[in-house]
């Protein structure tokens, strides 16, 4: 011990001082463990500002080109019902997408210009962009929003529609959302 510090393997600490806690990022983990995993179910890729409920968030639900076989002709996000925020159509975006990583942020590189619609009950967002969108490229949708004030996690499931005689949507994955508590 020297002077108020503990020498404990050539690195000093201050007693009684803890080390600050990890905050968590808002991206997807590295292991995520699921009860029933099957083949059903397909994890995507997200970005998110901040986790922490009731703070202003943007939300990057984005879609890469192994994510999607086909052109996207309709893009609807299911919203879980305990995701108590109202989302406002004015401030949701479709874009052509940059994923971000450690030198770089994800953000939105060009819009896509498309109807955006908010069903009533406010369960899902419905997207038409104004031309078929090819699926060569990483797309998103960026939503500018307040985090809903329950914590835990939310599953948004994303749906498309490509073109075609057959009007069905089908399933192309999920985003697992988590909503962390105040400090």
């Amino acid at each position: 011990m020297l002077g108020g510090l503990t020498v404990a393997g050539g690195t000093a600490l201050l007693e009684g001082a803890a080390p600050a806690p990890a905050r968590a990022q808002g991206t997807p983990s590295l292991l995520e463990f699921r009860w029933d995993n099957n083949r059903d179910y397909r994890k995507l890729y997200y970005f998110v500002t901040d986790t922490t409920r009731l703070k202003r968030s943007e939300y990057y639900l984005i879609l890469k080109p192994k994510d999607r076989k086909t052109a996207i002709l309709k893009l609807s996000i299911t919203i879980p019902e305990s995701f108590d925020v109202k989302i406002d159509p004015k401030d949701v975006k479709l874009c052509v997408m940059k994923e971000g990583g450690m030198l770089s942020r994800t953000r939105c590189l060009q819009e896509i210009p498309a109807v955006v619609e908010i069903p009533k009950g406010g369960r899902a967002i419905e997207i038409f962009p104004n031309t078929p969108v090819p699926d060569d490229k990483t797309i998103g949708v960026y939503i500018n929003l307040f985090n809903p004030f329950n914590i835990g996690m939310y599953q948004f499931n994303a749906l498309a529609q490509a073109p075609g005689d057959v009007p069905m949507s089908g399933y192309l994955g999920s985003w697992i959302i988590q909503i962390d508590p105040s400090n």
